[in-house]
This record gives structure tokens, sequence and C-alpha cells, in this order.
């Protein structure tokens, strides 16, 4: 659980003081594929898939699958030796969402061969509206489907809790996509780790602005 929390403040450069209840970042399952890689004598790769959370936007913030590979390389490279390696490959692409992803699979997934898939999912059919939000939860199941009983753990990403998805046109929508993703997890018994319920418990609990959370030069989306 604490290293856990670690990971989710690295991927800030200058984080608030804020609570990270156990219960948004404990993962229910096990990783054995992720930490039998660390245990081996072969790389250990992660792929990170999504949307433009995951590619990052422009080039003034560092997109958090980069963040993410410099916390693991200092949490595990240390008793390792020196030929040890451990990669997060960056397959995110502005603006997709699962439909599109899940074209992408057998390219920017399974021809990795990682030990780890993180799969952030659900922001753009609220945002971007570029799928409906049944045809992505359609998705979802079935992109899951195709990662389930492979050599590799998967991690589910659900949207993050900003000003672009609260706004009234989206009619809801974030509820949905929310539960959805979710109930794709449990159905599929892989990890989610809960970004919107964090998201808002560091703005209501924690009362941090929602301005505060986004990049200062998204001043048009208000969305990374």
């Amino acid at each position: 659980m604490g290293v856990q929390r670690q990971m989710v403040r690295a991927m800030t450069l200058s984080p608030p003081v804020v609570e990270t209840p156990d219960d948004f970042v404990t993962f229910k399952y096990e990783l054995p594929h992720f930490a039998k890689a660390l245990r081996g004598d072969t790389p250990v790769r992660v792929v990170a898939i999504g949307s433009s959370s995951t590619a990052g936007r422009g080039d003034d913030v560092v997109p958090y699958p980069a963040r993410l590979e410099m916390y693991l390389r200092w949490k595990y490279q240390q008793p390792f030796p020196p030929q040890f390696k451990l990669d997060v490959l960056n397959r995110g692409i502005g603006g997709q969402e699962a439909p599109d992803e899940f074209n992408r699979f057998n390219s920017d997934i399974l021809a990795e061969k990682p030990s780890l898939v993180i799969w952030q999912v659900g922001t753009n059919a609220v945002f971007r509206k570029t799928h409906k939000i049944a045809e992505t939860a359609e998705y979802i199941n079935k992109g899951l489907d195709k990662l389930s009983g492979k050599d590799f753990d998967v991690l589910l990403m659900d949207p993050q809790y900003v000003t672009a998805m609260l706004r009234d046109e989206s009619g809801g929508e974030w509820e949905q996509i929310v539960s959805l993703i979710a109930a794709a997890a449990k159905k599929a018994e892989v990890n989610l780790f809960r970004r919107w319920a964090l998201m808002r418990h560091w703005h209501v609990y924690d009362n941090i602005a929602l301005p505060d959370m986004i990049d200062p030069a998204d001043k048009d989306d208000q969305l990374h």
C-alpha cells in the first residue's frame, strides 16, 4: 500500500499535501507476472496504452508513463545487477478511445511481450464523444477478453476528475463510464486504478481547487 501511494505521488512534480485513501490505491488482485519479471533476469516491460492522459500533451508536462518508469527504476533497480532493465513503453495516442485502442492491441501490446499492461480509458467517450458510451463499454469488455489469459497482468485506469469532465453538456455520462469501467474490471478480475475517485477526494475533502489539478497550459480544454 505504501509503495502504491508513493507511485501516485511520483506522478506529479510538486504535489500538494493530500490524503490518499487506501481504498483508492490498493489493488484487489496481485500482479504475479510483473512480480515474476522483477525476480527474473530478462528485461521488465510495462506497456501504457490510452489517450492523451497517457501520451502526454506538448512538452510542458512529463506524461505519467515516463514518471512511472523513473519511479520503478529507482524502486527496483537498487537490489538488482547493473544489467537489470525496466522500461515503461508509452503507447498513448491523443483523442483515442477504447475501439481505437483495441485495434492497436496486437501491435502495441501483444507484440511487445509485456509483464504489465496499464489501460487508461473512458475519457474521450465523455469529453470528445468520439464513441458512444455503450460502444466504449462494449470494447472495454472486448479488450479485457482479448488480454485475459496472457503472460502479463492488466490494470485499468478510469477518467480524470477535472473541469472538462464535469461540464453540464456531459449529461452525467461520466457517471456511466466510471461505473461501466468498474464493472468491467470486476467482471474480468483485473485491478482498477480509481483515478476519478482519488482526484474527487482531493477536490472535495482536501479542498484542492479544480484549476490547481490542471496543467496551466491547458486553459482551453481544462482536461490534462
